[in-house]
């Protein structure tokens, strides 16, 4: 499957709230940001952000430092579209996680939000975590949310893999320490339940 050309016509055939994972106000990802005390000039990536509403809400909360990273390059150019001028306040970078190449130790938060469980490949998901152990700080927080061991199985026309908290532990490994997980139930806009898994942990080395 070519992972790219799959979101490319995601985003070309539907807007970003037609999609399941929509939020208008991302509440919990919002309150974990409150929740470690970070400050508006931490360096933040949301991978997988697209055209995530993360950063209008960071933005108008004061951030200075955000990239958004995803593979569809029209999914962000929706989310430029949305937010104007305020747009060129944001790092924008079109590629793979699993292939980027970021700057080492570069990022005091990673974010990812219904990204990590469309990796059903392991190569895939081994890569995935080199990038985040490369790019983000001794003691940086990663906020991973992936749908729980009762969401749906499948989204968007792919398969995924659903965690628990334990699940999630052994995929990133002995350099991250899990903090906390909270189970959700995410109301999709068409009114449909998908039960997500909301995971903070913090990297250790």
């Amino acid at each position: 499957m070519d992972r790219k050309k799959h979101w490319e016509t995601i985003y070309e055939t539907k807007s970003p709230r037609e999609v399941s994972w929509y939020q208008e106000h991302p509440n919990k990802s919002l309150q974990f940001f409150k929740d470690i005390g970070a400050g508006v000039d931490a360096q933040v990536i949301d991978a997988g952000g697209g055209a995530s509403t993360l950063a209008d809400h960071l933005l108008q909360e004061g951030y200075r430092q955000i990239t958004i990273l995803d593979v569809s390059a029209r999914a962000l150019e929706r989310a430029k579209q949305r937010l104007g001028e305020r747009a060129k306040n944001v790092r924008w970078i079109e590629g793979d996680v699993t292939q980027v190449n970021l700057e080492p130790f570069s990022y005091d938060i990673w974010h990812d939000r219904a990204a990590f469980h469309f990796l059903t490949q392991a190569g895939d998901r081994e890569r995935y975590v080199r990038t985040l152990e490369k790019s983000l700080k001794p003691g940086g927080h990663l906020r991973l949310s992936t749908f729980a061991t009762d969401g749906p199985p499948r989204c968007s026309g792919l398969d995924v893999i659903r965690y628990s908290a334990e699940g999630l532990e052994r995929e990133l490994g002995e350099k991250f320490r899990l903090i906390k997980s909270v189970d959700d139930i995410h109301r999709t806009p068409f009114d449909t339940q998908q039960n997500f898994i909301y995971c903070h942990f913090q990297k250790v080395t």
